[in-house]
């Protein structure tokens, strides 16, 4: 993975609740066999009409949001099924970083085991932060290691991140890089072994 530490990104704003996974991600698109390529189906429902057509009414279709890397929405983000494929198509569409007042817990550590840094913030500053990014290009930077998210027109927000999710995401770890750091121990253990 690659690691977190401070991010400034183009915001994207999707101002709404409970966003399962069924909607991050649709079924019929989860039939690869690598975390790669499921980026072109993320909001698929959305994104696209029925004959596989981008649709002018949905926002992240519009220009102004090409290139984003940080979504912020709103409560609940993630709930449905535990797939660990919608933190997959959403770091391959671009996202880097989420931030929402709540997460479905299963969603919240696929995230954080996937090199996306879901950001926890007070409902009023996530609605100042879409407020911002649905008026015009709006930038943000979220700081990993100071846990601060900020602007250049003088918002500040601070989050927490449990440390081992932090210290994963801040050295760009999954589990099995955390497990081959132990490398010689465990080569140790196994030399005793019969």
């Amino acid at each position: 993975m690659e690691p977190i530490r401070k991010h400034e990104g183009l915001v994207y704003p999707l101002n709404r609740a409970n966003i399962d996974t069924d909607q991050i991600i649709p079924k019929q698109f989860l039939k690869r066999i690598s975390r790669q390529g499921f980026g072109q189906f993320v909001f698929y429902n959305w994104r696209f009409d029925s004959k596989g057509e981008l649709r002018n009414d949905f926002s992240l279709n519009q220009p102004k949001y090409e290139g984003t890397s940080i979504l912020v929405a709103g409560e609940n983000f993630g709930c449905g099924s535990s797939r660990e494929h919608a933190p997959w198509a959403l770091q391959d569409y671009g996202f880097r970083v989420i931030i929402a007042p709540s997460y479905a817990d299963i969603f919240y550590n696929n995230c954080t085991k996937n090199g996306i840094l879901p950001v926890k913030l007070a409902d009023e500053e996530v609605q100042t932060i879409i407020k911002n990014a649905e008026s015009d290009k709006y930038y943000l930077t979220v700081n990993l290691e100071a846990k601060k998210a900020y602007d250049n027109q003088g918002f500040e927000a601070v989050f927490d991140l449990d440390d081992y999710k932090r210290e994963m995401l801040l050295n760009g770890w999954d589990d099995i890089a955390v497990t081959l750091s132990h490398a010689d121990k465990i080569d140790q253990f196994e030399a005793t072994r019969a």
